[in-house]
């Protein structure tokens, strides 16, 4: 998968976790813990963001990567769109929603970008 021998390695996978870890302490609010569906929901998209890269690299094969990064990519819209749920439930703030999107944003931004370099590696 390029120049990486470790999935650890891969900027991607690097912010998405920093995704979950910015998931967990939105989670662990005292507000959040009365909506244990929503805290489990958005917990396993942020999850499922970061365990699909280093599922799809350990595959080995460019065109299962490639499909993966797509599930992990739609995972980060997942979680952004649970963020607003939390918003309108009084969970969280307008300041965290924004912190917490706009990481998602970044780690999709850098998902997509991988997968197009995936698929222009792959045609060489």
């Amino acid at each position: 998968m390029g120049n990486y021998k470790k999935f650890e390695e891969l900027p991607c996978w690097q912010k998405t976790r920093e995704l979950c870890q910015a998931v967990s302490k939105l989670i662990s609010k005292a507000k959040f813990q009365k909506d244990s569906n929503l805290k489990e929901q958005i917990w396993k998209a942020a999850g499922s963001a970061m365990d699909n890269i280093a599922e799809g690299f350990d595959d080995g094969s460019s065109r299962e990567f490639i499909r993966f990064l797509g599930y992990s990519q739609r995972s980060c819209g997942e979680v952004q769109s649970q963020l607003y749920r939390a918003l309108d439930c009084g969970y969280i703030n307008n300041s965290e929603l924004n912190i917490v999107y706009d990481l998602a944003s970044e780690c999709r931004k850098q998902i997509k970008g991988f997968r197009k370099y995936l698929r222009n590696y792959k045609k060489d």
